[in-house]
């Protein structure tokens, strides 16, 4: 029976690994998912991973930013390497802080800026929203609120009422005893 386990523990690594890229190298973990190596590679764009990824190294690409929801599909992934990339930290790095920051946020740290001037060289934890650049994300400014248009037509209306409720008592017949 143990000849039996080992066989199909080696048929489960060899169709885990058949989804690895083309530009990485993928390796089955005895606890189930797949250590993916990408790292080193000349990557300018996160290839399709497997969804079984766990650990996945990205170290030393061109990676300059990470699309939003790149990590969305990989449930298991728990360890992330993303060092030694040119990385932009603008509103393109948002989706990677947020990651980070959530499952690993020692690695910010880790996890310089090349560019723009105002990042250059800094860690991506040390950067504020304002810093990575406003994302779209800014507030409408009050005044375009809609809801503050039906409180100015709804004060319109409670003063025109009161204007004409003023006026029929003003006109009315005095009736005093």
């Amino acid at each position: 029976m143990p000849t039996w386990g080992s066989l199909l523990l080696l048929w489960a690594a060899a169709a885990a690994t058949e989804d690895c890229p083309a530009e990485c190298t993928c390796r089955a973990l005895e606890t189930m998912g797949l250590a993916v190596d990408c790292g080193g590679r000349g990557l300018t764009a996160l290839p399709a991973l497997p969804a079984h990824t766990r650990h996945l190294l990205l170290a030393n690409n061109s990676l300059s930013s990470v699309p939003p929801g790149a990590f969305d599909r990989l449930p298991q992934l728990q360890t992330l390497d993303v060092t030694q990339n040119p990385w932009r930290c603008d509103c393109g790095l948002a989706y990677l802080r947020l990651w980070l920051e959530d499952r690993e946020p020692q690695a910010l740290q880790r996890v310089r800026c090349a560019s723009p001037q105002l990042a250059a060289g800094r860690p991506l934890g040390q950067l504020t929203g304002y810093q990575l650049g406003s994302c779209g994300w800014q507030l409408r400014a009050p005044w375009a609120y809609p809801g503050v248009w039906c409180d100015v037509a709804l004060a319109a209306v409670a003063t025109l009422g009161l204007a004409l409720l003023a006026g029929l008592l003003c006109t009315a017949p005095q009736t005093l005893g």
